[in-house]
C-alpha cells in the first residue's frame, strides 16, 4: 500500500510539470493542478486562471482526503494506518506549498486556507502502522515458508522505517533475512579415472559466483558452517577426460625464389657497350635462382573434457535442469630448420627458424589448460538457468 501511494504521489508531481493548471484540473489531477498553479503564481501572482484553478483544486482535494480519512477510520482496519499516514503527509506537504503563495487577493476577496497541524495525526498513524507491520511480520514468520519469511522481512523493514529503533526489530530483521534466503551449493564431482590435484578443483570452482547472487539467493562453493542449510545443489559432473599422446611430425618443402643479382652491360655484335640517346651505358638486371629445403617440425597435443551439470532442488528433492558440458584445450608448436640458401625463404619462414623443439606439456598441464573453457561453459549454464532458483 505504501509503495502504491508513493508512486501515485510522485506521478502527481510529474504531472504538475505537464500542461496548464486548468488542464490538470479538468483531468481530475487535483494535486498536479495545485502544484502547477503554485509554480505559476510564484512567477505571476496575478494569474487569474491559476488562482481559480488553485482554489477549485485545493477545495476538491481537501474534501476528497477528508472523506477518505473518515472512511478509513470508520472501517477501522489495522492495515489502514499506512494509508492514513500517507494522506496526512500529502495534506501537510500540499499545505506547505500553497502557503508560499497565499493569501491571494482576488476579485475583492482574500483566498487562503486555515493552517492545520497534521503532525500529531502523522505521528499516531506512523506508530500504528509500524505496530501493524511488526505484528503482521511476526504472524508471517509462523508460516515457516521461505516466501513468508521474505514477506515478513519487508514488513519489519517498513516498521523500522516508520519508527526507527523499534524494540526487537533488529533481531527480527536478521532472523527473517536468514530464513528467507535460498542457498545454492555448487560442487564438483569427478567420475573420470583422472585424479585431479586440489588446486584444479579450486580453480574450476572459481566461477565469480557473487555476480549470480541476488537479494534472496546466495551461491556457495564451500559450507560456511555446520548449521548452513542449502535449498539447491548444482553438481558439476566430470565423466570423461581424454588426453591425446604426444604427436610430433615433420613437413618438408622445397622453397624456390628468383632474386636480383646485379646487372650486366648490353653489347653490340662487336662487343662494344651500347649507349642510349643520352650517352649512358645500357644495363640490364641479372637474376639468379635460389632454393632451400625447409623442414618444419610440428608438435601437437589435445585434451577433451566432457560431463554434465545438473541443478537439483532439495525441498522437494527433484532435478530441475541437466545439460551436457565440455571443453577442449590444444597445444601446437612449430619449429623449423633449413638446408640450402635461406635467402629463398619468406620473412615468416625465416622467423620460424628461430624456434626450437620444446618439451610437451604433461597430461595434467593439458587438463588444467581446459579450466577456463570449462568454467565458461559452467557459468553459461548457471546464468541461463538462474531463473529456476528463487
Amino acid at each position: 500500500m505504501k509503495r502504491t501511494f508513493a508512486i501515485m504521489f510522485v506521478s502527481a508531481l510529474l504531472l504538475a510539470g505537464c500542461g496548464s493548471s486548468k488542464k490538470q484540473l479538468e483531468l481530475g489531477n487535483y494535486d498536479a493542478a495545485i502544484n502547477k498553479a503554485v509554480t505559476e503564481l510564484r512567477k505571476n501572482p496575478q494569474s487569474s486562471k491559476d488562482i481559480e484553478a488553485l482554489e477549485r483544486a485545493m477545495n476538491i482535494a481537501l474534501e476528497q482526503d477528508k472523506e477518505r480519512i473518515r472512511l478509513l477510520k470508520i472501517e477501522g482496519r489495522a492495515n489502514a494506518w499506512d494509508e492514513l499516514y500517507l494522506i496526512y503527509k500529502k495534506m501537510s506537504d500540499r499545505q506547505t506549498a500553497v502557503r508560499t503563495v497565499t493569501p491571494i487577493q482576488y476579485e475583492g476577496r482574500s483566498i487562503e486556507w486555515p493552517y492545520v497541524d497534521y503532525m500529531q495525526e502523522m505521528v499516531v498513524a506512523k506508530k500504528n502502522a509500524a505496530d501493524f507491520y511488526y505484528a503482521h511480520g511476526q504472524e508471517l514468520m509462523k508460516n515457516n515458508t521461505r516466501e513468508s519469511y521474505r514477506q515478513a522481512y519487508y514488513e519489519f523493514v517498513r516498521a523500522q522505517e516508520y519508527v526507527g529503533d523499534y524494540e526487537g526489530i533488529d533481531q527480527m530483521l536478521r532472523e527473517s533475512r536468514q530464513l528467507g534466503i535460498s542457498r545454492v551449493y555448487v560442487t564438483l564431482k569427478n567420475y573420470s579415472p583422472t585424479k585431479f590435484p586440489e588446486t584444479f578443483e579450486k580453480e574450476l570452482l572459481a566461477l565469480d559466483l557473487p555476480r549470480l547472487n541476488s537479494e534472496w539467493v546466495e551461491y556457495h562453493t564451500s559450507i560456511p558452517n555446520s548449521d548452513t542449510q542449502f535449498d539447491y545443489v548444482v553438481n558439476i559432473n566430470l565423466k570423461n577426460v581424454a588426453v591425446s599422446p604426444d604427436r610430433q611430425f615433420q613437413r618438408d618443402s622445397l622453397v624456390k625464389a628468383t632474386v636480383e643479382d646485379g646487372f650486366e652491360y648490353v653489347k653490340d655484335a662487336r662487343g662494344n657497350v651500347l649507349r642510349d640517346s643520352l650517352g649512358n651505358d645500357v644495363k640490364v638486371k641479372k637474376y639468379k635462382d635460389l632454393q632451400c629445403a625447409l623442414i618444419q617440425t610440428f608438435q601437437v597435443k589435445e585434451c577433451i573434457i566432457d560431463g554434465d551439470v545438473e541443478m537439483l532442488s532439495l525441498y522437494p528433492e527433484k532435478t530441475i535442469k541437466k545439460e551436457p558440458i565440455g571443453a577442449t584445450s590444444n597445444f601446437e608448436h612449430v619449429s623449423a630448420r633449413a638446408i640450402g640458401d635461406v635467402n629463398a625463404l619468406t620473412a615468416d619462414q625465416k622467423r620460424m627458424l628461430q624456434s626450437q623443439i620444446i618439451e610437451f606439456p604433461t597430461d595434467l598441464d593439458m587438463v588444467i589448460m581446459c579450466t577456463e573453457n570449462l568454467k565458461r561453459a559452467i557459468r553459461g549454464f548457471m546464468e541461463a538457468n538462474r531463473r529456476y532458483i528463487n
